[in-house]
């Protein structure tokens, strides 16, 4: 087992924060929408569901990017499609920023889902594939890390810029209003992406499948610091022999079509989703603002919530290679079913109808808890496990599919509850809702504790047994 110097570790962080920025976009995508959404109902005039589908419909984007992102990878390596997804989030910003109608938008948040489902897969693998097995779990941490600090900025920018021109659909600068500025922000770290994509090096696993032996072991010696690179190279040869060209084959299986280790990634990657965190990270500003709070109030909860986020994901990396996924996912369980109970019985106390609907003492304070405390339990546990999980569980034969099929799914189910929340927030409310996502929290432990492996500390190449 590889165990790198403190100078070869600290190039391997570098190189893993430069890859893990995909993550930083992920995040800012997903967020950044947030501040915009009243602003984009009202400037369109959309209904409910309109509002939810326009918010939803990057998510189609994703899954698409997503499952395509592993085939691309195979074919032109990992650095260009990490240059393919910083270019389709350029052109998605730009074109969002300046959109002057609903189907135009749709396009925009369309190609940009693109770019983030591409950035979703491809930094995980390629974490996996270049970080030693000893501090993998950590190093691919810092994806979840970069997402989460992608929210704050979003939401950061979205409060900064609402309050310098007075509210979101006021003008700033350029006679474009704020909600305008919200996305063409996103071009600063897309353009950041694409440059460090250009400087780290490619992935030695891909490097070897092109017959590149020789740069493949430098790399190995030279950023991982193996001590026996030409060795490592030989192991990763031998796994990528019995590998056949990437194709749905791979997966292929007894349950339902497909491999049952298969099924345990797809439904882990559904499970993330339906817990529903993004109903806070799209929705927050707007679901404060319902229950009473003022538009600045709302925005700074936001804020701080998402501070939360980034702070909580320390602990994942502190613990994930220590404890192991399978306990930190099963304490996340527990911890968010507790917590959105908590913020269920809240907001089952709310009073009052349409826009004067607010939460009498103390039960806003208890919603904002429960809330947050479900953001801490996210946050240091299903948030960065998942995919640590999906880029290092499966074998390597049928990684690349199986990786880019788990993270579509993760899409889909994202796109479901974002495309539900509005609609049904108004319909059965709030209170109906966050009991479904602690109903769903619940069964996820059951479920981790009978199907999740533990893969702490194991190499990719040693995953088939």
């Amino acid at each position: 087992m590889t165990q790198p110097s403190g100078g070869h570790a600290a190039k391997v962080i570098a190189v893993t924060v430069a890859a893990a920025v995909g993550g930083f976009l992920f995040g800012f995508d997903s967020s950044v929408i947030n501040g915009a959404v009243d602003s984009i109902q009202g400037n369109f005039g959309l209904g409910d569901f309109f509002t939810g589908f326009v918010v939803a419909i990057a998510l189609l984007g994703c899954a698409v990017g997503a499952w395509f992102a592993g085939e691309l990878a195979d074919r032109w390596g990992r650095k260009k499609v990490m240059l393919l997804g910083s270019a389709l989030f350029v052109i998605s910003s730009v074109g969002s920023g300046y959109a002057f109608s609903v189907p135009d938008l749709m396009l925009w948040r369309v190609i940009g889902g693109l770019g983030i489902g591409i950035a979703s897969v491809i930094a995980p693998t390629y974490i996996s594939e270049i970080a030693p097995a000893r501090y993998r779990g950590a190093l691919a941490s810092l994806q979840q890390l970069a997402i989460t600090i992608g929210i704050f900025a979003a939401l950061l920018s979205d409060a900064v810029l609402q309050n310098a021109a007075g509210g979101p659909s006021n003008d700033l600068w350029w006679g474009l209003e704020a909600w305008r500025w919200m996305f063409l922000v996103g071009v600063i770290p897309a353009l950041v992406y694409g440059i460090l994509a250009l400087l780290i090096p490619e992935s030695p696993r891909f490097l070897v499948g092109k017959n590149l032996d020789r740069e493949a072991a430098q790399i190995l010696a030279n950023i991982t610091g193996e001590l026996r690179p030409n060795e490592r190279v030989h192991e990763i040869r031998l796994t990528l022999r019995h590998e056949s060209t990437r194709s749905f084959g791979d997966i292929r299986g007894p349950r339902f079509g497909l491999q049952p280790l298969v099924w345990v990634g797809i439904i882990m990657a559904i499970f993330q989703q339906f817990v529903g965190i993004n109903a806070i990270f799209y929705y927050s500003t707007t679901l404060w603002k319902s229950v009473g709070f003022s538009e600045n109030q709302s925005f700074t909860t936001s804020v701080i919530t998402s501070v939360i986020n980034v702070g909580m994901t320390f602990v994942a990396i502190l613990f994930v290679d220590r404890i192991g996924r399978r306990i930190l996912l099963m304490i996340g369980s527990i911890g968010m079913f507790v917590s959105l109970l908590l913020a269920a019985v809240a907001f089952s106390q709310a009073v009052g109808e349409g826009e004067n609907v607010e939460l009498p003492s103390p039960w806003g304070a208890v919603a904002l808890v429960g809330a947050n405390l479900f953001v801490v339990f996210f946050a240091a546990t299903w948030g960065p496990i998942m995919w640590v999980m999906l880029g290092e569980m499966f074998p390597n034969r049928m990684r690349a599919v199986a990786l880019g099929l788990s993270t579509a799914a993760n899409w889909l189910a994202n796109f479901t509850v974002t495309l539900a929340f509005p609609p049904l927030t108004s319909t059965v409310g709030l209170w109906f809702l966050y009991s479904l996502f602690a109903f769903f929290a619940l069964l996820s432990f059951f479920f981790v504790r009978a199907k999740i492996p533990e893969t702490k500390g194991m190499e990719l190449e040693d995953m088939h047994a």
